[in-house]
């Protein structure tokens, strides 16, 4: 997972490399308005990879302390009867 997003992510800034010196931004016409709306979508892209990128960091260490909280907590119990 964390791969596929580091992939997204080089991908769309390759190609916002190619595309931000070619894009006008006049906006006239329907030619500023796609340049607008591409340069948008390029942005969620990034914002949505980066956030799962976060996202799945944060969650794999809340498993690993759970699990060990839990393993913990039958050890305890054993332990006690």
């Amino acid at each position: 997972m964390k791969n596929r997003l580091i992939l997204c992510l080089l991908i769309c800034a390759v190609l916002m490399y190619y595309a931000i010196p070619r894009i006008t931004l006049h906006f006239s016409g329907v030619d500023g308005v796609f340049a607008f709306f591409w340069l948008i979508l390029a942005l969620f892209v990034i914002g949505g990879n980066l956030a799962g990128l976060l996202y799945s960091q944060k969650k794999n260490t809340r498993r690993k302390e759970m699990g060990r909280y839990r393993s913990k907590h039958k050890r305890k119990f054993l332990s006690e009867h």
